[in-house]
């Protein structure tokens, strides 16, 4: 069951379109349907909106009943249908859309020393100033009683909350307070999909029986549209699809349309290429980079050598004395008994010994209880070469180490070459000053952008490797039904970690600056966010050991402190959006689909995708026909972007970096010369490249600087 939390959240104001509704029982004939409705079509005939649906509903189907009404994303209902009773609907004057669910996927202490957060004061108001940014989040709900939501210090609520706080069965409305100001949950659509919900396994309130929503709850503001939220955080994802039919895209538009910040999650579908998700541009897409912390666990072997890997089982040690260890490969029942799946492990070769699990398939914590219940006493997480030397730490029920591929296959061939193989495991507690840091996780999803390849994506990447915040009471830290400890705080990894950090930081700007457009808040991070160490390495990709690109960060990694003072910004409007979706060549009803507005393309007007005013550039160039060696007519397009002056008046110049020698990049103007706050300056960007072999990227970078500050751009070429 979905539920929706408001720790400060509009709550109609997205979940029309964000419903995460379990699968239909196949016995089912009837499926959740969301439609939009065209408001200004009603006719006279009715004497108001609800009729006119209900009417609308009765037309084809006399049992149906809507579920919920919309008013704000969106004008219209949901309810459940056949597919032929949707198909009938949608031919129906007035409708605009009839939407299938969609269930949406969970993407799922340090971070604020370092980010910088601990040394600087200036992002956090005085004493007597009360901050009135309200923070909504979309997740699996929340579990009040936690410390992180308690609100000694907090001033009253925001004046402009109109949100309420829903009372549950085991939700009372003394789980709000002043931090925690309002809450609900959605879950008609389920019990229609599946029947009642049964309350004393799940709960039918706000309250988190999951923990993945307290944890990035707690992250987003766990120190500090119609309900008045400012900033909105959702670290879902479901597939890729146009805008007009990408609900998260349609409710995030809208919330922009009045001002709300809308950041999502990137998805954990890396280190593959385009597997980027949540990419309309009008949202700010999150990836994942490590910390400088570390939980370090060693496995020392019989033949004396020694490897590192982190764990965070913090029970009963093994003794330190050495024990058998195997390979689940030659101990399992099933082909692929390398992954631990459960059931696969033979009791009678495991009992007593360590073993060693090949990471993926199923989760990192269910090998580990795979292997505790088949009898083993201990467990070595290897990672394969999808994920590289990524260490991500796990709360298994056993002793355990999760290491890197280079150490896994060393471990591996210890094994396989010693007679009587022995090992053992040993936990160091917590480090930290770990370096390099951060660097991109190998699960953070990457670039380019499937959609639209001329907008980069992501955005920018923030910490979303073993964060430590809040947790649900309901469930132990594994999330599994037989892991019977209870936590208040815990560690997991995911961009859906990454997303509530750069949510909580916007937060931080809104207040600092009431006056900033949600696109002025992501072009202050993104232009100050940093993509290389303080050596001037590039940050690296921990799935293959080398360099990054900004198809793997986006921007670089937010840097908090420096997006307060940005100097400039790209600034951009609910027109600069519709301009855009007209340089897609939607037509006018798939505008308004998408965007919930009547608007129509002037044919008399020129729209550019190069023309949308995005703090990146990203451009995919034709491979000329016939060309693998280069060789052809060079391409030329143009990029417009324009600056605006959040600083004092001064001057900026421009200069280039770049990779390649196959594009030759104009900047025109090459200087801007702001003489007061807020006015705003165009320059043209003209890039001009040679043919290259289809599949070639290559990256550069555009700043502007007068000095004091730099307003940095990664480019990102390709050629297809």
């Amino acid at each position: 069951m979905l539920k929706l939390w408001l720790l400060q959240l509009s709550l109609v104001l997205i979940f029309c379109y964000a419903c995460v509704v379990a699968e239909a029982r196949s016995q089912q004939l009837k499926k959740t349907y969301v439609v939009h409705m065209d408001k200004s079509t009603m006719p006279a005939t009715f004497n108001d909106h609800f009729e006119w649906y209900d009417s609308s509903l009765k037309s084809v189907s006399a049992s149906a009943a809507m579920l919920y009404t919309y008013k704000n994303v969106i004008h219209g209902f949901s309810t459940r249908l056949t597919a032929k009773e949707a198909e009938s609907l949608q031919k129906q004057p007035g409708i605009v859309s009839v939407l299938p669910e969609v269930r949406y996927e969970l993407h799922t202490t340090r971070t604020p020393e370092f980010l910088g957060l601990g040394k600087s004061e200036t992002l956090f108001p005085t004493s007597e100033v009360q901050s009135e940014v309200i923070v909504g989040v979309l997740d699996t709900g929340v579990w009040p009683e936690i410390k992180s939501f308690d609100d000694t210090g907090m001033g009253p609520v925001p004046r402009g909350w109109k949100g309420v706080c829903e009372v549950g069965r085991n939700f009372k409305s003394s789980s709000c307070n002043r931090k925690l100001i309002g809450a609900r949950s959605f879950s008609r659509g389920y019990e229609e999909a599946v029947g009642p919900i049964d309350e004393t396994a799940e709960s039918k309130s706000p309250r988190d029986d999951d923990g993945h929503g307290t944890h990035t709850s707690t992250t987003a503001a766990g120190s500090a549209i119609e309900d008045g939220v400012n900033v909105m955080s959702m670290s879902i994802g479901g597939g890729l699809t146009d805008y007009y039919r990408d609900t998260v895209a349609i409710g995030a538009f809208t919330a922009m349309a009045q001002g709300i910040f809308v950041s999502c999650s990137a998805g954990n579908g890396g280190p593959y290429a385009n597997s980027i998700s949540n990419v309309a541009p009008w949202i700010t897409t999150v990836g994942a980079g490590t910390l400088d912390r570390n939980f370090p666990t060693y496995v020392s072997l019989g033949n004396g050598k020694s490897f590192s890997g982190v764990s965070l089982y913090s029970r009963r040690p093994l003794s330190g004395s050495m024990v058998p260890i195997v390979d689940a490969a030659n101990v399992s029942s099933t082909s692929s008994g390398n992954l631990c799946m459960t059931g696969s492990l033979i009791p009678a070769k495991v009992a007593g010994k360590i073993v060693v699990c090949d990471r993926g398939g199923n989760s990192r914590v269910e090998k580990g209880v795979e292997v505790k219940d088949a009898g083993g006493v201990g467990m070595i997480l290897t990672n394969t070469d999808s994920y590289g030397e990524e260490l991500v730490a796990d709360a298994q029920l056993l002793p355990s180490a999760n290491v890197g591929e280079k150490a896994g296959d060393a471990i591996k061939n210890y094994i396989s070459s010693d007679p009587g193989p022995m090992a053992t495991i040993i936990s160091r507690g917590t480090q930290l000053g770990i370096q390099p840091s951060p660097v991109v996780a190998a699960f953070s999803s990457r670039g380019p952008n499937p959609i639209t390849p001329e907008i980069l994506k992501p955005d920018l990447i923030a910490p979303g490797v073993n964060i430590l915040a809040g947790w649900t009471g309901a469930v132990g830290p594994t999330g599994l039904e037989n892991d019977k400890r209870h936590v208040s705080f815990n560690i997991i990894s995911g961009t859906s970690m990454s997303c509530p950090h750069v949510s909580g930081l916007a937060a931080l700007l809104k207040a600092a600056h009431p006056e900033w457009s949600p696109s002025a808040i992501r072009s202050a991070l993104m232009t100050t966010a940093y993509s290389t160490y303080g050596n001037g390495k590039t940050l690296l990709d921990i799935s293959t050991g080398q360099p990054s690109t900004p198809f793997d960060f986006g921007a670089g990694h937010v840097d908090p402190v420096a997006a307060l003072d940005p100097g400039l910004v790209y600034d951009a409007t609910v027109q600069d959006y519709l301009d855009f979706l007209c340089a897609l060549d939607y037509s006018s009803f798939e505008i308004k689909q998408a965007t919930n507005r009547d608007f129509a393309c002037l044919s008399s007007k020129t729209y550019s995708l190069g023309d949308v005013n995005y703090p990146s550039f990203s451009v995919p160039f034709e491979t000329a026909s016939g060309t693998w060696g280069g060789v052809g007519a060079p391409s030329t397009v143009k990029y417009t972007r324009t600056l605006t002056n959040v600083g004092t008046p001064t001057t900026y110049k421009a200069s280039v970096s770049s990779q390649s020698t196959s594009v030759k990049i104009l900047v025109e103007p090459e200087s801007l010369s702001f003489s007061r706050q807020y006015e705003k300056k165009s320059y043209v960007v003209t890039f001009t490249a040679s043919s290259m072999p289809s599949g070639t990227t290559s990256f550069a970078r555009l700043q502007w600087s007068d000095g004091k500050h730099v307003v940095g751009s990664p480019i990102a070429f390709s050629w297809t």
